[in-house]
């Protein structure tokens, strides 16, 4: 894994500088963009990233580079599912630039966290590439578990935290469909959609669908995917795949990197809605399409048990899939003293 972050780090600091000697534009979220000098930091500290994970699990500094970087990073891929409905409905890409910055970060993400993974492993005497104790040389073929079904207490649990969705759906959906809710007509709020919105989101607004709504079906669908059969072995009728099965990070990575930031803005919102209900913080003055400060306060509250509930959701149901689908070498399999996921329902 210490190589595939080195070659991840070699081209993202290429881009990076690409893109600070070009004056690129690219999208830090729908109305700003990455300052320029940010290009070269982000440049650098991959290239220390990857210079930790060459380090090893002994060293100190490495493991406090790559825990400092691995955030960063997650929260660079945030814009990941947005760009990934715009590619689904075939509505048009956005920014060529931002897709790339964003599945860049991402799969850096992706493969540094898996590092601080392996060392920590080694550090605890487990086996850096399947996490558990076994004798014997590390490497050679792994042997994946069946497919089996999530605890009932883990569906239940997911299935209740989607439940935070509906209010804040339900607004935007009675608004795209013309009409009124929180006391903001649908006129006010697609003239208030639309100022400084994207292609996309006007495109789907004409069609009855709000971008955001659309974002959040593809994090439940992704979600249900983490809970039933088709997520670990791909159904029959696609070509090519149909029954093999489905590589694990593959669903796992998008859950991460969407349920962690989803899961912290919500819990932000969600705070603070009733402080400002209470008093407890200055009241915020209404603004368009919403004519007064109650029904903005409502949103806020509506967003923040939406975000929460879609991304402690996702994290349920990933840590529910890590632990059914984790893999052992063939090695420990064979000796008869594992084979099947344990542990996280």
């Amino acid at each position: 894994m210490a190589g595939a972050s080195g070659w991840w780090a070699g081209l993202y600091a290429a881009v990076q500088l690409g893109w600070a000697a070009t004056g690129a534009t690219v999208p830090w979220t729908a109305h700003d963009a990455y300052p320029a000098a940010a290009f070269p930091l982000l440049a650098a500290l991959a290239v220390l990233a990857a210079a930790a994970a060459r380090a090893g699990s002994g060293s100190r500094w490495g493991r406090a580079v790559l825990w400092a970087a691995i955030p960063v990073y997650a929260a660079g891929s945030g814009g990941l599912p947005v760009y990934f409905v715009q590619l689904a409905t075939l509505s048009g890409l956005e920014s060529a630039t931002g897709l790339t910055q964003v599945v860049l970060d991402a799969a850096g993400a992706a493969l540094l966290a898996l590092t601080a993974l392996a060392h920590r492993r080694h550090r605890t005497g487990r086996c850096p590439r399947c996490g558990h104790r076994h004798t014997g040389p590390v490497g050679g073929p792994l042997h994946h578990p069946a497919p089996a079904p999530p605890t009932r207490r883990t569906r239940a649990a997911a299935y209740l935290l989607l439940l935070g969705l509906l209010p804040w759906a339900g607004v935007k959906t009675v608004w795209t469909l013309g009409g009124d809710a929180l006391g903001v007509t649908a006129a006010a709020w697609a003239a208030a959609a639309s100022d400084g919105a994207s292609g996309t989101a006007r495109t789907l607004a004409r069609l009855g669908i709000d971008l955001t709504v659309l974002a959040a079906a593809v994090g439940v669908l992704l979600l249900l995917g983490l809970l039933h059969g088709w997520g670990q072995t791909f159904p029959r009728p696609i070509p090519l795949l149909g029954g093999r099965r489905v590589p694990r990070l593959l669903p796992l990575v998008p859950a991460w990197l969407t349920g962690a930031p989803l899961t912290m803005y919500g819990l932000v919102l969600t705070a603070v809605a009733p402080l400002l209900a209470l008093g407890v913080l200055p009241r915020p003055a209404p603004a368009p399409p919403f004519v007064d400060a109650a029904g903005l306060i409502w949103m806020i509250a509506f967003g923040g048990f939406a975000f929460t509930g879609l991304g402690l959701g996702l994290l349920v149901a990933a840590r529910s899939y890590a632990a059914r689908t984790r893999p052992v070498c063939a090695l420990r399999a064979a000796a008869g003293t594992g084979g099947g996921a344990t542990g996280g329902g």
